[in-house]
């Protein structure tokens, strides 16, 4: 083997990833009136364990998995699994949100850590997607690098769009009333200091690190180079699947 490093088999910016599990899932009703989302399954298994065996498979060694709705199943389901070694962050007495979320298990996630909703399902491109992140980080300049998605290999997507990119990879949300290039795909990689300063409140979304970024000119932007499947809605699991026997 040469010396330099083959496609695809890059190291990796972190060892560590933080994987959201603890929405109440109401788009997803009733599926997810005795069962919370991330147990709903698609393809023969839950949407988490799709997210964690792609952690696994790519080398992730950890996964910090947060709970509130319906947490004892997910905690029952976590302990039949071995790769990653899964730590619970627990938010039974109060849903904190994405951002909340972050600050909550930001002593478990070190300097550097890969994001992402338990709902997310892809294709990979020609490198997975945590070494496409890897591939692209640099913490000299950002605080989060964003997976993007153009529309059309956004599977059940119907939405506006959420950013755009300038030329060098620095992203700008989506202007009201407008339609922007990229969807964010639920998966990023962050530095430590994205979680700086939050807010008093408890509970509050990971668009207030977003917004400071982008202020600050530290929000980058990644684009996903294979297909990416919205599972929001019921209606969504029957395209999703096809889309994945397909291949």
């Amino acid at each position: 083997m040469s010396d330099r490093v083959k496609l695809g088999q890059e190291p990796l910016a972190s060892d560590v990833a933080m994987v959201m599990a603890a929405g109440l899932g109401k788009r997803m009703r009733p599926l997810t009136v005795s069962r919370p989302k991330p147990m709903v399954k698609v393809a023969g298994k839950p949407l988490l364990d799709h997210a964690l065996d792609r952690l696994a498979s790519a080398g992730v060694g950890r996964a910090i998995v947060n709970v509130h709705y319906l947490a004892d199943a997910i905690e029952a389901h976590m302990k039949l699994r071995s790769e990653p070694k899964v730590t619970i962050s627990d938010e039974r007495e109060q849903l904190l949100e994405t951002g909340g979320g972050l600050v909550k298990a930001q002593d478990l996630l070190g300097d550097t850590f890969f994001c992402l909703n338990s709902d997310a399902m892809w294709l990979d491109g020609p490198r997975d997607v945590f070494r496409q992140l890897s591939v692209s980080w640099n913490p000299e300049k950002m605080d989060a690098l964003l997976l993007l998605v153009p529309h059309q290999r956004a599977h059940n997507y119907r939405g506006k769009g959420d950013f755009h990119l300038d030329a060098m990879g620095r992203v700008t949300r989506r202007k009201s009333g407008r339609v922007a290039p990229f969807v964010f795909s639920g998966i990023q990689l962050c530095s430590a200091n994205l979680l700086r300063d939050p807010p008093q409140e408890a509970k509050f979304s990971t668009n207030y690190f977003w917004s400071r970024a982008i202020e600050e000119g530290r929000l980058y932007g990644t684009i996903h180079m294979g297909e990416w499947i919205e599972i929001g809605q019921p209606e969504h699991i029957a395209p999703a699947e096809e889309l994945f026997t397909r291949v």
